[in-house]
């Protein structure tokens, strides 16, 4: 097997069998967890996310990579451009349409991981399915994302506060 993307220091990978205590491992850990909803994930949450991930690549041609350091096996990081259902209402933008994520593992924080692998991730989706709007939500305060989603050419448009959640900004690339 060989990755589907590489860039100067990853290589992108379509999700694998394999991938499940990796990408727990991503997403276990407090500092992790902080932006993506306050659940502590379980093994069978994980088990859901990756089988998520084959299905938006089985459906749509399209899902979050797998990111690994060039030449090594551990999962760093799982992001691109997916296909997901919010529920959040046809208003809110997110249902329906291809949606932009990025989560990287703590040990890599500060590193431009998540920019390099999105840019790659961006044109790669451009290329191969024709530009189009893609959305993404990020939770309020959460800078980083902020930042690099501006960077990605993302626009803020509105924002949504699920049940019970906490606020989250809705941007889109048209």
């Amino acid at each position: 097997m060989t990755p589907l993307l590489t860039t100067e220091r990853f290589e992108l990978w379509r999700p694998r069998q394999g991938d499940l205590d990796d990408l727990f491992d991503l997403t276990r850990a407090e500092e992790t967890r902080h932006f993506l909803g306050q659940f502590v994930p379980t093994e069978m949450d994980s088990f859901a996310r990756l089988l998520r991930n084959a299905g938006s690549w089985a459906l749509w041609g399209y899902g979050t990579f797998m990111v690994r350091l060039k030449g090594q096996d551990r999962i760093i990081a799982n992001c691109g451009v997916f296909r997901s259902h919010r529920g959040f209402g046809v208003a809110a933008g997110l249902d329906n349409v291809p949606e932009a994520g990025w989560i990287v593992h703590k040990d890599h924080w500060g590193q431009g991981v998540a920019q390099e692998v999105m840019r790659a991730a961006l044109a790669w989706f451009d290329q191969t399915h024709g530009r189009q709007r893609i959305a993404c939500m990020i939770e309020q305060g959460h800078a980083a994302s902020d930042a690099l989603a501006g960077k990605l050419g993302f626009v803020r448009y509105g924002t949504h506060q699920p049940d019970g959640g906490a606020e989250l900004v809705l941007y889109e690339r048209k």
